[in-house]
């Protein structure tokens, strides 16, 4: 029965964001459940741990918002449906989106999309462009979060005949354990990013980009040390600054200008994120605006680590409260300053214990398996299996 079930998952390019492994874990898991699988995308560093003999991978410009390539490859993508009998075309994002939508009108297949993030929509031209999204007969919105605020800002494009679900991002618990973890590795990680021994770490994950608040959490070092008079910690900021150059620039003037130098390091990239979460006594994320699903935050309670996040977006969801870890106050650097300290101060066993509520909380909500479980039961209704 499941044999009949042939997908072709659309993304821009396979990296390692969070929209990016959902695409990589749906189309392993609908291999191993004897369905066709099938993934379209331009490139990107997580192709090469595809398995080519279960998943068929096709290489177009899809990432491109050029009018002509997004018609072209809206006629190769045809092709590719029918040549492979494929019956459901899965857009993970807008500018592949509008590719496929075409494709499935074409070839009358079911065109479904994810809606991964916010989006700017501030003219009306954007808005429509964004459209695309809820255009297909199924829409998955990774995050209640997101689910609100496609009701509350795309009323006009919503239909009654059409599916929105919401079906959470899941990760990896085998792949994100701190138990797999050995000491060896992280000893020789730590002297490789020069990590000092006996501080309390402050982890920081993401891409440098102004919205995701690294120079919040910098202000709030300062004002952890001023204050608080708290400077037994040592904090890594880890994420390419993909081209940003200015805003790197930024920060580093800001560490200087705080005199926190020997307090903040900036390490460009990690290839085993488990590994960075394994460092860490404490992780953060600062983002100045929402997060559509908070996925710093699941991570790094799979990790069993606190994780103090602001008050936006999908982290309010991710987050038990006062058990798996912190909200504070947005865009407020003494709020997070305040957080920090509660947290460096708290004992061992303390640390411990909310460790493994994190972890719990990530079993129960967001793991892998239940995302592609629920995926799965959605496009067998679509095909009426």
């Amino acid at each position: 029965m499941a044999s009949k079930i042939k997908v072709l998952q659309v993304i821009p390019k396979l990296g390692f964001g969070g929209a990016e492994t959902g695409c990589y874990d749906i189309a392993h898991y609908l291999a191993e459940k004897d369905c066709g699988s099938f993934i379209a995308t331009s490139g990107g560093e997580l192709l090469k741990f595809v398995k080519k003999d279960k998943v068929k991978l096709f290489r177009l410009p899809v990432h491109s918002k050029n009018p002509i390539l997004i018609i072209f490859n809206s006629i190769i993508l045809s092709i590719l449906i029918l040549i492979n009998n494929i019956n459901i075309v899965h857009a993970r994002s807008r500018a592949p989106a509008w590719a496929c939508y075409f494709a499935c009108l074409i070839t009358r297949k079911n065109f479904v999309t994810t809606f991964h993030g916010t989006y700017n929509f501030e003219s009306n031209l954007k808005k429509f462009y964004n459209s695309i999204m809820l255009r297909s007969k199924l829409t998955i919105a990774g995050s209640n979060f997101i689910f609100n605020h496609i009701n509350e800002n795309y009323n006009e494009y919503l239909n009654r005949k059409k599916k929105l679900r919401v079906i959470f991002r899941g990760i990896n618990l085998d792949y994100y354990n701190q138990k797999n973890i050995s000491i060896l590795k992280q000893e020789k990680i730590k002297k490789e990013w020069g990590l000092p021994q006996n501080q309390f770490i402050i982890l920081m994950p993401g891409r440098l980009t102004y919205w995701k608040g690294q120079e919040k959490l910098i202000e709030a070092l300062n004002i952890l040390i001023e204050d608080y008079n708290n400077s037994n910690f040592q904090a890594v900021v880890l994420g390419s600054d993909q081209g940003r150059k200015v805003y790197k620039k930024k920060l580093i003037d800001l560490v200087q200008r705080y005199r926190l130098n020997q307090k903040v390091k900036f390490i460009d990239h990690c290839k085993e994120m488990p590994l960075a979460y394994s460092l860490a006594d404490v992780v953060v994320s600062a983002s100045i605006e929402p997060e559509a699903f908070g996925r710093v935050s699941v991570e790094s309670q799979a990790m069993g680590k606190p994780i103090i996040a602001s008050d936006l977006g999908g982290s309010k969801e991710t987050i038990l409260k006062g058990k798996s870890g912190f909200l504070y106050k947005h865009d407020d650097p003494r709020n997070l300053a305040k957080a920090l300290n509660t947290v460096i101060e708290l004992d061992q066993d303390a640390l411990i214990s909310i460790g493994n509520e994190g972890r719990k909380n990530v079993a129960k909500k967001f793991d892998v398996e239940a995302m592609c479980d629920s995926t799965l039961r959605e496009y067998k209704k679509l095909l009426n299996i």
